[in-house]
């Protein structure tokens, strides 16, 4: 179905060096054959090139993007090189990993509907296919709502549905659960699977969360670092190389299982000997003692009510410093309106909210911003400059932090990133480190961060733990929301669960995380009941 011939991707220093690499190419020697009606995965760490290979699947690779393709990627028969994106449209379907560039429309059924109009489908067939995709995706109650109001996993299900709609041979998608609750992520794969299995759809997918995805593979196209050519196989021959792998495989590894697990049930048939040879789990980590003064971090009795939507009701909280607090709930629950009123982005409809000492909705920005600090679900919308040296230089400047000091932080987070490269011409992972580095720098005694880790593979991830642990052991409150049970299990010391705008669940990670399936990490699966989170907790009791 998709044939890519010794195909390699360039673009010059005028066109964007999305690997801030010059005229090197960003992927090269790509020579091989994705099967009609097979779920294939492509996996490497972030920038290496994989939104570049699925951009070429399209045509938006090289006709939007510009830049140099050499050789020839044919899809159902069609060339890409001789064909726009508009001539693909009835077989490719594209989402990529921002769903807002995806929008053309205002509300959710129009824009389900729009793709088939520009195909000129008939309206009765439209009108089915709307109903069906808004079954298929747990997404009928919001039908006639704004896009603009919905939560960034919610407009992930509509840039979804929307090119299911058009029933196209082939699907490509771009980290397509990153931003999805865990629920929700599975009811996405569930619909790719019937997808690929009942009627024969090709899907080409890029995805960091391998937990998710990778027991659902049929193939899976390693791309090993920028410029390298990739590697095709089995799933679980690729794990065995792979740099990057889920807990599942990393435990697999660890206990010397062969062949490599893929999935919670595959390891939890072969963890009997483990389990035996485990002493008790350890005590989890504690923050330090709070100290006598005011929390960093208070929040009693809040409500916001947005339009016709009670967004938050009766939330209480307490952050306290030191202390690292991961918010979980399914999307649409309230976490990125919660951290939006405690950056004072959201005046709260009743209740109050004290961060630093400071009312948010009433406090100057220039004052606010030196005691808390937001790193959004959408990076770009910190980044101004045309080069990360001029990003850098500006967060130095604006935080009154040594010349260099947000430079240093870009090179922890990202290594191999050169001054010169535009932001734009970022992987969306390499973007929201870069705006990590810039809110770090003016190190707040509040941090909050919002999907921290979408675009992100498990190196930058566990980089990005190594900071924030830092951060919290000199006294900085952190308060994560976020969709990354690993994550949490990593490094939260409580997890605070939201359900429709109210606190369900706040206690200790591992006795919250432990008594939901929903949020238990992957060794927490496979060990139970045993109470260990995570690979290194193992690894060190071995």
């Amino acid at each position: 179905m998709i044939r890519f011939e010794n195909v390699s991707v360039t673009y010059d220093r005028s066109g964007g060096a999305r690997t801030g690499a010059g005229a090197r190419p960003t992927v090269r020697g790509v020579d091989l054959t994705v099967p009609e009606g097979e779920l294939v995965l492509l996996v490497g760490p972030s920038g290496v090139g994989k939104s570049t290979l699925l951009g070429t699947v399209s045509g938006l690779v090289p006709h939007f993007t510009g830049g140099t393709l050499r050789g020839r990627v044919t899809v159902d028969g069609r060339d890409t090189r001789t064909h726009k994106p508009r001539e693909l449209a009835d077989v490719v379907g594209t989402v990529g990993q921002d769903p807002l560039a995806h929008f053309v429309t205002d509300t959710v059924e129009d824009e389900l509907a729009y793709g088939m109009e520009s195909l000129g489908l008939a309206p009765a067939v439209m009108r089915r296919r709307v109903e069906e995709t808004l079954d298929l995706l747990g997404m009928a109650e919001l039908r006639d709502r704004p896009i603009a109001t919905l939560s960034g996993g919610q407009q992930q299900r509509v840039a979804i549905g929307s090119v299911l709609t058009t029933h196209p041979k082939v699907l490509v998608l771009d980290e397509p659960t990153s931003a999805l609750d865990p629920g929700a992520a599975e009811e996405v794969l569930a619909v790719l699977q019937r997808l690929v299995h009942d009627l024969g759809t090709t899907v080409l997918l890029a995805e960091h969360r391998l937990e998710r995805v990778v027991q659902y593979a049929d193939q899976v196209i390693l791309l090993p670092a920028p410029g390298e050519a990739p590697v095709m196989g089995d799933p679980a021959g690729i794990m065995a190389l792979s740099p990057v792998h889920p807990p599942v495989v990393a435990l697999g590894r660890l206990a010397g299982w062969d062949p490599l697990p893929l999935s919670v049930r595959d390891a939890r048939r072969r963890a009997s000997g483990l389990r035996e040879r485990l002493p008790e789990p350890p005590v989890p980590p504690v923050p330090p003692a709070r100290p006598a003064g005011d929390p960093l971090l208070s929040v009693d009795r809040l409500a916001v009510r947005r339009g016709r939507v009670d967004a938050l009701r009766g939330i209480g909280l307490t952050v306290a410093a030191g202390e690292t607090v991961a918010l979980m709930g399914r999307n649409g629950a309230g976490k990125s309106t919660l951290l939006s009123a405690v950056v004072g982005m959201v005046r709260p409809t009743s209740g109050t909210v004290s961060a630093g000492g400071l009312t948010p909705h009433r406090a100057h920005p220039r004052e606010l911003i030196r005691q808390v600090g937001l790193v959004p679900q959408e990076p770009r919308d910190l980044l101004f400059a045309d080069t990360v040296a001029a990003e850098c230089a500006a967060a130095d400047a604006d935080a009154g932090a040594e010349p260099g000091s947000c430079r240093a932080l870009v090179g922890e987070l990202l290594p191999g990133v050169r001054d010169e490269t535009h932001p734009r011409d970022l992987s969306e992972g390499q973007r929201l480190a870069l705006a990590l580095a810039i809110v770090l720098t003016a190190r707040p005694p509040l941090l909050l961060l919002d999907e921290p880790t979408r675009g992100l593979d498990y190196a930058a991830k566990a980089r990005l733990v190594g900071v924030l642990r830092g951060l919290a052991a000199d006294g900085h409150a952190i308060v994560l929301a976020t969709h990354d049970v690993e994550l949490a299990a990593e490094l939260a010391h409580r997890v605070v669960i939201l359900a429709d705008g109210e606190v369900v669940a706040d206690g200790p990670t591992p006795e919250v995380v432990m008594s939901s399936p929903a949020f238990a990490p992957q060794v927490a699966k496979i060990l139970a009941p045993g109470r260990w989170l995570t690979v290194a907790q193992v690894g060190d009791a071995l």
